[in-house]
């Protein structure tokens, strides 16, 4: 039962391939939004528009009184007519380009995309998926697999996408969709308000006349009147409002986003490639705001310890520095602490060399020679007689043999 020395299987091989990175077969291209399985927005889109299309023409337009019922059913009636018909143009349409049209070649299975071998999809206008030369517009929707000509969306709501050939009866399909459902909402709470206010006005039908009491209405008038009771007027009428409410809403916001794309004199596609160029320079711009911010934090600390190693050298520094165009005195302590510190290296030499062969006389001494050189302070002739004197360094020196002391010419 040991697993591990069996070897992985490859699912779905492709016969006579040589490399685990070749094309593999996938489903057909679909034709329209006709093509199975249908999107689940699409059945939705389609129970709704049932809905308020049974709802507005049987219920509510027929409570209207005369002559505003006739008006609304003509209204009414254009706008669900024009978008049911531009539906169904729009789902029907094969947007595909007509390179990919002339092939035919719905019914055999098109390859997936295979990165190690091309880099996009459409390249120098050649799909090679489709495998057919296409225009500069183009591209190919990874749901519908195929090449689309002037790609604009993929529509969930028509279950296909939206192209060239069917992008004007998509837009009038959404305009009179919203205008219905506008036209319908108003009726409704124009119904409401009456109900509470006027309810005779809505009860002009001559199928009231056998009915007695107002808690007893009527609905799909005039062919099948079915009585109702008012709280059942009343809750439908409000849950028709909120459908028909959530509806305009994205209506509207479709269809002045596509006004919006009019006046740019752009596409979906288009809008979305920009915005995601957008997001990208933000995150660029974002990132090397961070380099920045890191690097302005490193150069504080890096200047910190230069600062503080400063200090370390100077006291670790055997010599003393003063400035020579400064006074006399400063340059006499210039030669007086060169001085000391010979002093300090010799007298460390010959503590290391003669060490326990020093007689207290020697030791007395050089304590005696030390202070001297400390306590000495030149008179004031003598500074009178020294003013051509610049530095310390130009005096000529010559250095002891035993190094505790600074002979001059003029002691040698």
């Amino acid at each position: 039962m040991n697993c591990f020395s069996h070897r992985l299987r490859r699912t779905s091989p492709v016969q006579g391939s040589s490399s685990r990175n070749e094309l593999v077969t996938s489903k057909p291209p679909r034709m329209n939004g006709w093509s199975w399985p249908p999107q689940a927005f699409q059945v939705v889109g389609w129970l709704v528009y049932s809905y308020l299309a049974i709802v507005n023409f049987g219920i509510y337009i027929p409570l209207l009184p005369l002559p505003w019922n006739h008006v609304l059913y003509s209204l009414t009636g254009i706008t669900f007519i024009v978008h049911f018909f531009t539906h169904i143009v729009a789902v029907t349409i094969d947007p595909a380009d007509a390179s990919v049209r002339a092939k035919q070649s719905y019914s055999r299975p098109m390859p997936l995309f295979d990165h190690t071998k091309q880099r996009h999809v459409i390249q120098d206008l050649h799909c090679y998926l489709c495998d057919v030369k296409v225009g500069p517009k183009v591209k190919h929707c990874g749901i519908c697999n195929k090449c689309v000509e002037d790609f604009d969306h993929h529509c969930k709501w028509l279950n296909t996408c939206v192209g060239g050939r069917n992008y004007w009866y998509f837009f009038v399909a959404l305009s009179s969709a919203t205008l219905g459902v506008f036209l319908l909402v108003v009726v409704i709470l124009f119904i409401f308000i009456q109900h509470y206010l006027d309810p005779n006005s809505l009860r002009t039908a001559p199928q009231f006349s056998s009915i007695l009491g107002n808690g007893t209405w009527l609905v799909f008038l005039p062919l099948a009147p079915i009585k109702t009771t008012s709280a059942g007027l009343i809750i439908l009428a409000f849950v028709t409002v909120m459908l028909s409410i959530t509806c305009l809403l994205l209506l509207c916001h479709l269809l002045g986003f596509h006004f919006y794309l009019f006046y740019k004199g752009i596409s979906t596609f288009d809008y979305v490639k920009m915005q995601r160029q957008k997001e990208a320079r933000n995150r660029d711009i974002e990132a090397e705001k961070a380099n920045d911010a890191k690097t302005h934090n490193k150069a504080p600390q890096n200047q910190e310890s230069s600062i503080d190693c400063e200090p370390a050298l100077s006291q670790s520094s055997s010599t003393c520095k003063f400035d020579n165009n400064g006074p006399l005195s400063s340059r006499l302590s210039e030669s007086i602490c060169t001085e000391m510190e010979n002093l300090k290296k010799s007298a460390g030499k010959q503590n290391s060399f003669n060490y326990g062969t020093e007689t207290p006389e020697e030791n007395t001494e050089r304590e005696m020679s030390v202070s001297d050189i400390k306590s000495w302070k030149p008179d004031a002739d003598e500074e009178a007689q020294w003013p051509s004197v610049k530095s310390a360094d130009s005096v000529p020196g010559v250095q002891d043999p035993l190094g505790s002391s600074v002979m001059t010419p003029d002691n040698t």
